[in-house]
């Protein structure tokens, strides 16, 4: 018997993603989505809707809390990005897959770990869905580039 591929869905209203392989949930996790609410266009900071897939699993192996900077690990000694939406731990980078979406990959929406994990259930992001370090890095071991996910109001 073949078991069934994995799934991510994210509910923006109740601030939780969950993982799913058929109709069995997985995981669930807290997260952050956008401060700004839901929306897909560009320079708009809100979090999309709609269907997307796993397109690149960035950071394996890193240790818990890396920083990264355009997808690429900061050493020890490298300045910090000037920004306060630190990006860690682990990026899973999504593609939208329907038109009013289709932007996702260019606007560089990712699930990813944040350094504010004292926001995690509540809206706060700047686009992208956060998720505690913890919670991203086990994640990104259960999924593969190409797993669907459903993000919903």
């Amino acid at each position: 018997m073949q078991t069934a591929q994995p799934k991510i869905e994210i509910f923006v209203r109740r601030q939780r993603l969950v993982l799913k392989r058929g109709r069995k949930t997985v995981r669930t996790y807290p997260i952050s989505t956008s401060r700004f609410g839901t929306g897909c266009v560009k320079g708009s900071f809100k979090t999309p809707l709609g269907r997307f897939r796993i397109v690149e699993k960035i950071g394996h192996g890193a240790p818990p809390g890396t920083i990264f900077k355009a997808r690429v690990p900061l050493k020890p000694g490298d300045p910090l990005p000037n920004t306060e939406d630190l990006i860690t731990s682990r990026i899973l980078w999504l593609d939208g897959l329907e038109p009013q979406n289709a932007n996702t990959r260019e606007r560089y929406i990712y699930i990813h770990g944040t350094k504010h994990e004292e926001h995690i259930g509540t809206p706060d992001s700047h686009g992208c869905i956060r998720m505690r370090s913890t919670d991203v890095i086990q994640l990104f071991e259960l999924v593969e580039e190409g797993t669907p996910v459903f993000i919903r109001a």
